[in-house]
């Protein structure tokens, strides 16, 4: 498999992780890439460097949970594959939780009636590490019991199923990559911001930085040019289909860990400020990325020191990513 002179869909691809994507398909050499964004997170400025370098980049608002608009968006293009990251994200779910759940699956809805309906022929589609909720099992391989713990976790394992259920009901080419948690230039500094852009955030402006709980929680960090390389070694190797592959470090890094790294990069010295644990927040997680290495090859290159000594160098020469969110 190949993506050269390809036709790709990138639903959700003005975002963090979309639009690290798409400068990676750039790479392939494909025939045009569509970005189908509702603009709920994503940003144009996430895709102006994109659309220099790549003419036959376009952009298209539309809202992939509208079957109508999904419908328009299939017959106007003749696309060869989908990257299906398209999301409303976690804290949306914890005050609007029947509206995400809704959004999210009926997103994965209208991608596979596509699918099914041969509009494309391959989904890449996207999962969470949210979908298995906590860590029951160390590591977390694939097969890791299903315990989701907010809203969007339930809706982000529900389209994992619908999308495998296509391959297996209908003969779909697809393959379900799980990304854990990832990190880099482009994630949201503003609306709906994660601890790292959060933490820069708050030291350059001399503020105190927060931890929720013990700070004793764990995430399984990985660079997003690991993850993008991983996604696109997915569509390429055939022996991923119809499975669900994590794409993670293998390596548990705490909350404080995380804060600590980025205050030695930034010279804060002031004491951390606790308080109490946020709803839906998951104790730990560790991947098992044995699946991506036996079937793809595949492994991370960025170690978390490296990945995050980038992050805060991006952050730090980009002040504006603080200030505007559009």
């Amino acid at each position: 498999m190949s993506l050269k002179n390809k036709i790709i869909l990138v639903t959700g691809g003005a975002g963090f992780i979309g639009s690290n994507l798409v400068d990676r398909l750039i790479q392939e050499e494909p025939a045009k890439i569509i970005v189908a964004s509702n603009f709920f997170l994503g940003k144009y400025r996430n895709l102006s460097e994109a659309k220099k370098r790549f003419s036959a980049l376009e952009i298209v608002r539309c809202d992939v949970s509208d079957p109508l608009e999904m419908e328009d968006l299939f017959n106007d293009y003749n696309f060869d594959v989908v990257f299906n990251l398209a999301v409303i994200p976690l804290p949306t779910s914890l005050v609007k939780p029947e509206w995400s759940t809704r959004k999210n699956i009926d997103m994965t809805i209208n991608i596979c009636k596509g699918l099914r309906l041969g509009k494309f022929k391959t989904l890449v589609q996207f999962s969470s590490s949210e979908a298995p909720g906590s860590l029951k099992i160390a590591p977390m391989s694939e097969d890791h019991p299903m315990d989701p713990e907010t809203p969007y976790a339930a809706a982000k394992a529900a389209t994992d199923h619908i999308a495998l259920s296509y391959h297996h009901t209908y003969g779909c080419d697809v393959v379900v990559v799980r990304p854990f948690n990832q990190y880099g230039p482009r994630q949201n500094a503003l609306k709906y911001a994660g601890i790292i852009p959060l933490t820069v955030g708050r030291m350059m402006r001399g503020e105190d930085v927060i931890l929720f709980g013990t700070g004793n929680q764990t995430r399984d960090f990985l660079y997003v040019s690991d993850t993008v390389d991983a996604v696109v070694e997915a569509y390429d190797n055939l022996k991923t289909r119809g499975k669900v592959v994590n794409i993670a470090s293998g390596k548990e890094v705490s909350m404080k860990q995380v804060v600590d790294a980025i205050g030695s990069l930034m010279g804060y010295n002031k004491p951390y400020v606790y308080k109490e644990t946020r709803i839906g927040d998951v104790s730990r997680h560790l991947a098992d990325i044995s699946r991506a290495k036996e079937l793809m090859g595949w492994e991370p290159k960025v170690s978390f020191d490296e990945g995050i000594r980038k992050t805060v160098e991006w952050y730090t020469s980009h002040p504006e990513v603080f200030k505007n969110d559009s």
